[in-house]
């Protein structure tokens, strides 16, 4: 099975080479896709420079300027489809995500479910009362997508650019009859860079 994880940045010169190391220490092989947003603090220099160390794993989509958390995850997906990869990951780079529960999410996929959602402690009621979606953390980023939901889902169609957009994309797998699982996680407020 391929898998890739996206990880949108803007200015995580802190953040994204540990990350880079410490996904790529998992015992599963995983490969990232790291969507800059014309980072001003040189994030898209270090992520070419983990090219050449990691060859065919870490890739990189550049963009000029902040499109919104939204259409860089859409972008990634696309991406995602064209290179024949089975599971896709959505991950912050602020370390807010333990790069270890990649492993939980996969087991979650690839024992039935077709959504994985990293479900932090404190979820949104609002959204789940709003939308009667049965999912506890709609808003959560980390998450795991089987191949056949991203090509299901008319990514054309998706609205929101913002954090708005997890709503969406959740909200979109569940009215179309995809499974959606949750794994609990624990958030962490980053403790590298600036909060977005």
């Amino acid at each position: 099975m391929k898998k890739l994880v996206i990880i949108p940045t803007y200015n995580e010169k802190e953040n994204i080479s540990a990350m880079i190391d410490k996904v790529f220490s998992l015992p599963e092989a995983f490969e990232m896709l790291v969507i800059d947003d014309g980072s001003p603090d040189g994030t898209a220099a270090i992520v070419r420079g983990r090219q050449e160390e990691f060859p065919g794993r870490v890739h990189l989509i550049e963009r000029s300027g902040k499109l919104g958390l939204g259409t860089a995850y859409i972008a990634g997906f696309r991406w995602a489809l064209a290179h024949g990869y089975d599971l896709v990951y959505e991950m912050d780079c602020d370390f807010s995500h333990n790069p270890d529960d990649l492993e939980r999410l996969t087991a979650a996929v690839t024992g039935g479910a077709d959504v994985a959602v990293g479900m932090s402690y404190y979820a949104s009621k609002y959204v789940r009362i709003v939308t009667r979606m049965p999912v506890c953390d709609a808003t959560a980023g980390f998450v795991c997508w089987s191949r056949r939901v991203l090509e299901t889902i008319d990514l054309d169609a998706v609205r929101m650019v913002g954090y708005g957009f997890q709503v969406e994309m959740k909200y979109t797998a569940w009215k179309l009859g995809f499974r959606i699982d949750e794994v609990s996680i624990v958030f962490v407020d980053r403790t590298e860079g600036t909060s977005k």
